[in-house]
C-alpha cells in the first residue's frame, strides 16, 4: 500500500510566519506534526511519502504514486484541504481527511473516508477494515484516548533543512473554558500528558537526525497539568544538559504562568526561550464576558513583565470584537503591546469557530448561520 501523506497551504496567518522565514532562508515555519505522528502508526510494510505544499508545491505524479492520500488540516487551511481532494479523487485515488477542521466542521467533504477526533484508536481500526475491504466513510473517536498510545512521530519523512522549528507534542486538552476556544471541544478539559520516558525518547529521535536548534513544544496550553509538568522540566534540563544542549524551545501557555516562580524557574533551566501568552484583551469587562476569568486575577502587564524576568521572551495573542470592548479599544490594545515590549503580536477578530461555546451562543441567538460564515477565520 502506498500512502500520500500531504498537509494544505496555510494562507497569510500569524504562525505562517510567511514574509519572516526568507530571512533564514526557510520555506516553513513547522513541519506537520499530525501527519507524521499518522505515518507513525501505519503499518511499517505499507510505503509512505509526504508532502507539505508549505514547503512545496503538490504535482500529479505524487498523487499518481499514491493508493491513498491522507490529508490533515486546520479550518486556515480549508481552501487548500479542499483543492487536494478534489485533485485526488480527479485522479481516482481513496482520500481520507482528518485533523482539527473536519473534527468540529460538519461540512460535507467529497472524501471518502473522514475521521473526527483524535486518531490513536480509530485509525488501526481503518486499517483493519480496508485490508478486509470493508471500510467504512466515518470514524468518530468515541473517547481521548491517553498519550501512551501515541507513537513518536516519523521525523525522517520530512526534509527538516527547510523548516525554522522542529515540534514535538506533549500534552493535549487544558482545563479552562474559554468560550471562543475549541482546543477544549477537540481535547477536553482534562489535560493529557506523556510519560516523560515518551517524550524524552522522541527528542532522542530528533537529535539523531542531526536537528539542532529550537523546539515548538505545540501544546496548546503546556503548563495544563502543572504537577506533571514539573515532574517532567526537571528530566528535560537533565537530558539537555547531558546532550550537550542541542535544542532551545518554546512553547504556548496560559498567562497563570506568571503566578508559579518555581514553574518558570524550571522552564528557564530547561531552555525555554520563549512562550506564548492568551492575553487576548486588556479590558477586564471583555475577558469575564469570554470567560476567561483566568486573566483577570493579576495585573496582565505585571503579568508578562514576570515571565520577561525568567529570561523568556512574551508572543501573545489579542482578540479584538467582544461585545464588552470600548470605543478607545484598538488603543489600548496598541498600548499594552507596547508597553508589555511584545515583540510578536497576533491580533485578529473574535471568530465564532465551529462547535465552541461561542458559535453555540450565537446559534441560539440566531446570529450565526449568517454573520459567522462571513468571517474569515485568523487564527490557529
Amino acid at each position: 500500500m502506498n500512502v500520500l501523506l500531504v498537509y494544505p497551504e496555510f494562507p497569510d496567518t500569524y504562525w505562517s510566519f510567511r514574509h519572516a522565514l526568507s530571512f533564514e532562508g526557510k520555506r516553513s515555519a513547522f513541519p506537520p506534526l499530525g501527519l507524521l505522528t499518522i505515518s507513525a502508526m501505519l503499518p511499517l510494510a505499507w510505503s509512505r511519502r509526504l508532502v507539505d505544499m508549505n514547503v512545496r508545491k503538490l504535482r500529479r505524479k505524487d498523487i499518481e504514486w499514491a493508493d491513498i492520500v491522507f490529508v490533515s488540516a486546520m479550518l486556515v487551511q480549508r481552501d487548500s484541504l479542499l483543492r487536494v481532494v478534489a485533485m485526488s479523487k480527479a485522479n481516482g485515488k481513496r482520500v481520507a481527511v482528518g485533523g482539527p477542521y473536519v473534527s468540529t466542521s460538519s461540512e460535507h467533504l467529497d472524501a471518502d473516508h473522514i475521521f473526527i477526533g483524535e486518531a490513536e484508536e480509530t485509525l488501526p481500526e481503518f486499517v483493519r477494515d480496508l485490508e478486509r475491504g470493508n471500510a467504512r466513510h466515518v470514524y468518530n473517536a468515541t473517547q481521548r484516548p491517553p498519550l501512551s498510545t501515541t507513537p513518536t512521530p516519523d521525523f525522517q519523512l520530512t526534509p527538516l533543512k527547510y523548516y525554522s522549528s522542529m515540534s514535538v507534542q506533549y500534552s493535549r486538552g487544558c482545563p479552562f473554558q474559554c468560550e471562543f476556544c475549541d482546543i477544549i471541544e477537540i481535547y477536553g478539559r482534562v489535560p493529557r500528558t506523556k510519560s516523560n520516558a515518551q517524550i524524552l525518547g522522541e527528542l532522542d529521535v530528533l537529535r539523531r537526525t542531526r536537528w539542532h536548534g529550537p523546539v515548538f513544544i505545540v501544546d496548546d496550553n503546556f503548563i495544563g497539568n502543572k504537577r506533571n509538568v514539573k515532574k517532567f522540566l526537571p528530566e528535560l534540563a537533565n537530558w539537555s544538559e547531558r546532550n550537550g544542549r542541542p535544542f532551545s524551545f518554546f512553547t504556548e501557555a496560559s498567562v497563570k504562568l506568571a503566578e508559579d516562580d518555581e514553574l518558570l524557574q524550571l522552564m528557564r533551566q530547561a531552555g525555554f526561550y520563549r512562550v506564548f501568552l492568551g492575553i487576548e484583551t486588556p479590558v477586564e469587562e471583555s475577558l469575564k464576558e469570554a470567560q476567561k476569568s483566568q486573566n483577570t486575577r493579576r495585573d496582565l502587564l505585571e503579568s508578562v513583565r514576570k515571565v520577561q524576568s525568567y529570561g523568556m521572551e512574551v508572543m501573545a495573542g489579542f482578540i479584538v470584537g467582544f461585545d464588552n470592548d470600548p470605543e478607545d479599544i484598538f488603543k489600548r490594545q496598541i498600548n499594552f503591546i507596547r508597553e508589555s515590549a511584545i515583540p510578536l503580536a497576533m491580533v485578529g477578530l473574535l471568530t465564532a469557530l465551529p462547535q465552541t461555546q461561542l458559535w453555540r451562543r450565537l446559534q441560539r441567538e440566531g446570529d450565526c448561520s449568517r454573520k459567522v460564515q462571513e468571517t474569515t477565520p485568523t487564527v490557529r
